[in-house]
């Protein structure tokens, strides 16, 4: 039943008065419904971020391999408000050791952002 009240545009008008008028079955509304899923650019992009937070306090990128990384996302960018602001925690130790695995399939515009906070690729 959730798939149905979810996927309600997905359906026939005549699919959404049966599931009105006999199922009694309304469609969800936007609080109900689950966020978007995040493409692989976003989390690369996460990453990325996490990866300069990590640089920016640190001065370098050899991050230990199981370390976690915090990252406070979203908001008005203000700093004065937590409202929209979502904290990531990010496996950035086991992310640069992958990135560096798959530097020579890495776009050269990644490896050029990579560069710049210090990545060593060997």
């Amino acid at each position: 039943m959730r798939s149905v009240r979810h996927g309600w545009d997905n359906l026939t008008t005549v699919q959404q008065w049966m599931c009105e008028q006999v199922l009694g079955i309304e469609p969800a509304t936007e609080d109900e419904k689950p966020p978007p899923r995040r493409t692989q650019a976003d989390k690369w992009a996460l990453n990325y971020e996490a990866a300069k937070q990590f640089y920016e306090r640190e001065g370098h990128l050899r991050v230990p391999r199981k370390h976690i990384e915090r990252i406070i996302v979203g908001g008005d960018g203000s700093g004065g408000s937590s409202e929209g602001q979502e904290e990531h925690k990010l496996r950035l130790g086991a992310w640069i050791g992958n990135q560096r695995s798959r530097a020579a399939t890495l776009s050269p515009e990644r490896v050029e952002l990579l560069s710049t906070i210090g990545m060593r690729w060997t």
